[in-house]
């Protein structure tokens, strides 16, 4: 008699559906996350549709129209020493830190990742990566990108470029620890057995394994570029007038705080929007992405 084998059902299109569906159930159900969300959806949007709502240019001047106060007819936050338009500025400075703070973690990542899969998985790399990495730790973020930035010269691709390599080392930092963790796991010990090149377990079984830690890193770091580029431009090491940006209407506004604190109150707010819903969105993601919190809720 002969017997025929019925193949197993493939199940991963199944599987991904499955954790697609639970990652999603978790952030709706999860109040802050759900608002941390709906505060980023809102900062994103304002920024990618900054000219269609900013009622004037972010560096137009109305020098008759100097310090006018919030809801005054045709300036709705009212407007600075030199008449421009605080909302219309505001929302271009917004898509500027969206800019600077996407392509920074960009750099983080692009970078950073596979230094530290190959530090984490080959341990004669990691005693080389490793203690660069533990060298450039012991600076202060900041004191690193103000030092780039004052070496490159004041731009936003080079603030942008400053504030990505001063996050390199964290975000190697990270995808080291969760490329030890993975690579003790039985799936990568039976490629191991089965004589599997070292580079073909690295993206074929631990990088996808490791996404979900980069994507939370990258929502951790994201705001630490946004505050870290409104300090470039408030020190004259970013952003460069007459472009707008939050740090460079922070560091305008100190000169008159006294006559119009709302220059610089509104920009503040901004800031602290869009960090605040980044590390809200980010904690609640990284929940979502833990199968074992999950499992304990």
């Amino acid at each position: 008699m002969t017997i025929i084998e019925t193949p197993p059902a493939d199940t991963t299109g199944a599987s991904l559906g499955s954790a697609r569906g639970r990652v999603w159930t978790s952030l709706v159900h999860n109040p802050l996350g759900l608002t941390g969300g709906i505060m980023l959806l809102v900062v994103v949007i304002v920024g990618l549709i900054a000219p269609l709502i900013a009622p004037h240019g972010p560096s137009e001047v109305h020098f008759d129209a100097p310090f006018q106060a919030p809801g005054t007819v045709g300036y709705i936050l009212g407007t600075d020493d030199l008449g421009r338009d605080i909302f219309s500025r505001m929302v271009f400075g917004i898509q500027v830190s969206l800019q600077v703070g996407i392509l920074s973690v960009l750099l983080a990542v692009i970078v950073g990742t596979p230094l530290g899969l190959l530090a984490g998985y080959w341990k004669w790399l990691d005693g080389i990566i490793s203690r660069l990495t533990d060298v450039t730790l012991a600076f202060p973020f900041l004191i690193i990108a103000v030092g780039l930035a004052a070496i490159s010269g004041p731009s936003l691709g080079n603030a942008a470029v400053a504030l990505g390599v001063a996050q390199i080392p964290t975000m190697i930092r990270v995808v080291r620890g969760e490329t030890l963790r993975i690579k003790e796991s039985d799936f990568v010990l039976s490629a191991t057995t089965m004589n599997a090149s070292g580079l073909r377990i690295i993206f074929r079984h631990v990088l996808p394994n490791a996404v979900s830690a980069i994507i939370v890193q990258a929502t951790v770091i994201m705001p630490v570029a946004v505050i870290g580029e409104a300090l470039l431009s408030f020190l004259g090491l970013g952003i460069q007038p007459p472009t707008a940006s939050l740090g460079i209407m922070l560091s305008d506004a100190q000169q008159y705080i006294d006559r119009a604190p709302t220059a610089a109150i509104f920009p503040g707010i901004a800031i602290a929007v869009i960090c605040l819903g980044f590390n809200l969105f980010g904690d609640a993601l990284r929940d979502a992405l833990d199968p074992t919190t999950t499992t304990r809720k």
